[in-house]
């Protein structure tokens, strides 16, 4: 019988766990509800991966995000272990055929989204499924009284009802006291074992600063920290101004947003990965499964509404357990903004009730239809349309999918679908008369199974691979074929959608539960609250402050941020501190010098004070030690 270090060794290439992954997957083994709270970039996947491998049967792993999901599901089967995903955009056929090899073959892993667990052919094929774990991921998302509350995942406890005896381990990267609570209650444990690692991240140095000119202070900071980066914006615009403004001083960046194509992203995505950028300036959209060690600096151009975004943000910096850099960038301006925000984003009845008429308008959903259904959504051409506000729009779609109405998602993908409608004699007497239709018809029937009676999603660039033709010829022999009424085609979509989970209501009759909505927008409030505070600490440890509002109450002061810098320069006083800086920068005039030679060399100061000094200005990135411990002023 393997031991899960056995597993972890044959399929990972790691010898030991980390943190707190062991003592978790020994409580998921022994059949107990758990909850894993545990930084990003914390191993949380291998907490479930490897007690799913040491039993027998299927693990269900819950999971709000598409690209997500198929990133977890491609790295598994690089690695051997065959998985499967149920997402968006795959049709019934799809979904059946996923389902009936999730049923029949040996796969490990079963990936699929909340909404997908309530739908009648799930629940036709659950009992077939030899489930021994559920994983949820991103379980925050469970709590009405967290910062990313999706209403599906309430739909996950009903699973308890027909797997009484599975174990489900819940896994997330922040959450609150409060909402760690709300994560056990609405997932029906029982006793959950709890494991919370320590929030605080040693090599990550944090920092704030009062910028006038952003761009000017983010230009200091690259320069002073080489390697790669992240840059937050809290806008598209933002991220373009931004990646052109470094572009212009020579510094190699790009930018991603959700409103890129999937080939965008994707190319943007892997420039960066290799390091042909230094530099990724982006919203919020980047970074969920993003697993770059290497990050040196991850900069906040603005300040997100949450600790929560922060520290998941922030923590992709460093996961190599080297020195690195977390800095947020705020003015005045910032603030203001920041004490607005509730108002906005939790706008009063009146308003969400008209702007669902003005959306059920532009989208033309008669009142008692829709369930169900995707429509495509430019929210520029809407807001423009209605006269609207474009921060009370997003946050009037935003209230209704908390409601449960419907979902908003800005960087959906739904590949193209083809089914072939032309009988199959009449298909051959094609054939005959357009040979130059033939390799591809020939194409589409050998690679697409179930083709002929389903329609099934296609890619184009795998046809034109596959058929050793141009992409262009493929899109535009697929049009061919549909206008001689030979194939069905649906193109590939990438605009906004909204997706109504519920019939279309009479905006008057709309419902919104006053008590929790007015509950939501006071948490919110007290979100906005701490980020406020977090932005104007004077002296208290950054990190020990983000660790106590995790509910980390035996964190230690991290002695790396910068009021911890500061407290320690105050010990000495200014003429002293200048003087023993002077006394380093003379030893390390001449070039490198070894730190246990620049001690014996600088013996008539205190070894503490000269420690103090060193460790500063190596903060401060004033000198370098490298990995053979030798020192170079910058």
């Amino acid at each position: 019988m393997p031991t899960p270090e056995d597993i972890l060794k044959q399929y990972w290439g790691y010898a030991a766990f980390r943190g707190l992954q062991k003592e978790i997957i020994a409580s998921v083994l022994e059949g107990k509800d758990s909850l894993a709270l545990l930084p990003t970039g914390g191993g949380k996947s291998i907490c479930y991966q490897v007690p799913a491998l040491l039993n027998d049967g299927l693990c269900l792993v819950i999971s709000p995000l598409v690209a997500l999901m198929k990133d977890q599901v491609a790295s598994l089967e690089k690695r051997n272990i065959p998985a499967l995903a149920l997402h968006s955009g795959m049709t019934y056929y799809e979904v059946r055929k996923t389902l009936q090899q999730a049923t029949d073959e040996n796969a490990r892993f079963l990936y699929l989204s909340p909404e997908r667990l309530e739908t009648s052919l799930f629940k036709e094929y659950l009992p077939h499924l030899s489930v021994s774990l559920i994983a949820v991921d991103e379980a925050h998302c469970i709590s009405q009284w967290g910062y990313d509350f999706r209403p599906p995942y309430l739909r996950i406890a009903a699973l308890r009802e027909h797997l009484p005896h599975v174990p489900i381990l819940a896994v997330t990267a922040s959450a609150t006291p409060e909402v760690e609570r709300d994560i056990a209650e609405k997932l029906l444990f029982a006793a959950p074992n709890t494991f919370r690692q320590p929030f605080t991240r040693p090599n990550i140095s944090y920092s704030v600063f009062k910028a006038d000119s952003k761009i000017n202070k983010l230009q200091e900071i690259l320069a002073n920290v080489k390697g790669s980066a992240v840059v937050y914006c809290n806008s598209r615009r933002q991220a373009k101004e931004v990646a052109g403004l470094l572009g212009m001083q020579q510094v190699p960046a790009t930018f991603y947003h959700a409103g890129l194509t999937q080939d965008e992203r994707g190319s943007k995505q892997t420039a960066w990965l290799n390091g042909q950028v230094r530099v990724m300036v982006c919203t919020n959209a980047f970074g969920m499964g993003i697993d770059k060690p290497d990050v040196r600096t991850v900069v906040h151009y603005t300040p997100p509404e949450c600790l929560e975004n922060y520290y998941q943000e922030a923590g992709r910096a460093g996961r190599d357990g080297k020195k690195a850099y977390a800095v947020l960038l705020y003015n005045q301006q910032d603030e203001n903004a920041l004490e607005a925000l509730p108002d906005t984003r939790f706008p009063d009845i009146y308003q969400v009730r008209k702007v669902y008429q003005h959306l059920a308008d532009y989208l033309q959903v008669p009142v008692g239809i829709g369930a169900g259904n995707y429509y495509d959504f430019d929210l520029v051409e809407f807001v423009k349309n209605f006269k609207l506000e474009m921060q009370l729009a997003i946050s009037v779609l935003k209230v209704l999918e908390q409601e449960g109405h419907l979902e908003f998602n800005e960087s959906i993908f739904l590949p193209s679908q083809v089914c072939f409608t032309a009988p199959k004699q009449a298909l051959e007497d094609f054939e005959n008369s357009h040979q130059d239709l033939e390799p591809l018809i020939k194409c589409l029937l050998r690679t697409y199974e179930g083709i002929y009676d389903n329609r099934v999603s296609v890619h184009e660039k795998q046809v034109a691979r596959l058929a050793r033709m141009p992409v262009e010829k493929v899109i535009s022999g697929l049009q061919k074929l549909q206008a001689f009424g030979i194939i069905e085609y649906l193109p590939q979509k990438e605009k906004p959608q909204v997706h109504f989970i519920l019939n279309r209501a009479p905006a008057e009759f709309l419902y919104i539960n006053r008590e929790q909505y007015s509950l939501r927008k006071q948490q919110y409030e007290n979100r906005l609250q701490h980020m406020l505070q977090y932005i104007g600490l004077q002296q208290q440890c950054r990190s020990s402050f983000i660790g106590n509002y995790f509910g980390d109450a035996g964190i230690q002061d991290c002695g790396v941020c910068d009021n911890c810098l500061n407290r320690k320069r105050s010990t000495l006083s200014q003429a002293e501190f200048s003087s023993i800086q002077q006394s380093i920068y003379n030893c390390l005039s001449n070039g490198g010098v070894e730190i246990k030679t620049l001690l014996q060399q600088l013996a008539g100061i205190k070894r503490e004070k000269l420690w103090q000094v060193i460790n500063y200005l190596q903060t401060e990135r004033k000198i370098v030690v490298d990995e053979l411990g030798i020192a170079r002023m910058v």
